[in-house]
């Protein structure tokens, strides 16, 4: 099995570098969404720094956080993509730099839905603690916290690769995690570490939706603030779910390489890499950024180079 494996992704990798004659088609369709929610996450984040407001409410720190992520996650994409339709070999230290960064951003913007629903759920079910719990000092050291969590697989593969993985001797190679991470302990540490990230993710915004669910039902809570929140969180569990669906590329990937033929593989890893990586970053900050009506009107100002009309930016902490 394992030399059969070892076959098929050499017959993969030529005709990576050979045979893929729709390439150029599929760099586009690629490239060009891509480019296009590069801009408009660059707008959001040029309307957030227009609003003392925005730079100051817990929400939108939040929110302007995972902009951040989303949008280093997509040009990561983008660059490691291009890298590989236009045949370049990366030197592999830069390559373990580009891999890592990827890794470690793609932990981060799993763990900042969590802070996204603890935030919902503390400003539906205590309301009266809400500015003390996300403070602007407690908000940032909550980001620090989850840097570290969302850094350690990364520290964990560079220790490994500079101590004791000696199957790198190439000073170039094609860059991605199958070339540069050939030792099995790799795909075992990603395994354990992506199970622990989405597990913790999933019970944290199951418990906050729940929470807010039951708070809903009694009479002291405002009904429409805590429906609007509960979706909220609803919202955080379909883009968790999105994430977690695109670990099924990882899953996929070793039994396409041996029981397809190399061009039906190629085929269905780009299906794969676009629908379940790339489109969940793209859409899920726009979603986000356009059913907030305080940040919409002021993004399609800007968005339209002043075109629009802005309305008063009024901020309830509780939608």
């Amino acid at each position: 099995m394992s030399n059969q494996f070892n076959a098929s992704k050499s017959n993969l990798t030529q005709t990576l570098l050979i045979l893929d004659q729709d390439a150029p088609m599929k760099a586009f369709l690629f490239v060009t969404p891509c480019v296009i929610f590069l801009y408009v996450n660059g707008v959001m984040l040029f309307t957030l720094r227009k609003k003392t407001v925005f730079q100051e409410t817990s929400r939108y720190i939040l929110f302007g956080h995972m902009l951040w992520v989303d949008t280093l996650n997509l040009f990561m994409s983008v660059l490691l993509y291009i890298c590989a339709v236009s045949r370049i070999l990366v030197m592999k230290n830069i390559c373990l730099v580009l891999l890592n960064a990827a890794t470690a951003l793609f932990q981060v913007s799993t763990l900042n839905l969590a802070l996204m629903s603890l935030e919902r759920y503390v400003a539906i079910c205590i309301p009266l603690r809400h500015a003390e719990i996300t403070s602007f000092e407690r908000t940032h050291l909550a980001f620090g916290v989850v840097w570290m969590m969302g850094l350690f697989q990364s520290l964990s593969e560079v220790i490994i690769f500079y101590s004791i993985d000696t199957t790198n001797t190439a000073m170039s190679l094609f860059c991605s995690r199958t070339t540069l991470f050939r030792l099995q302990i790799y795909k075992k540490l990603d395994i354990v570490f992506t199970c622990i990230f989405f597990v913790s993710v999933c019970f944290v915004i199951i418990f906050t939706y729940a929470s807010i669910a039951a708070v809903a039902r009694t009479a002291a809570c405002d009904k429409a603030s805590a429906k609007k929140a509960n979706k909220t969180v609803l919202l955080h569990l379909i883009q968790l779910g999105l994430g977690a669906s695109s670990i099924l590329v990882g899953v996929i990937q070793e039994p396409i390489y041996v029981y397809t033929d190399p061009t039906t593989a190629i085929n269905v890893m780009y299906f794969c890499f676009l629908v379940f990586i790339i489109f969940p970053k793209c859409l899920s900050p726009l979603i986000y950024g356009l059913r907030d009506q305080a940040f919409s009107c002021l993004f399609k100002y800007y968005f339209t180079f002043g075109k629009g009309k802005v309305k008063p930016v009024i901020i309830d902490q509780n939608v």
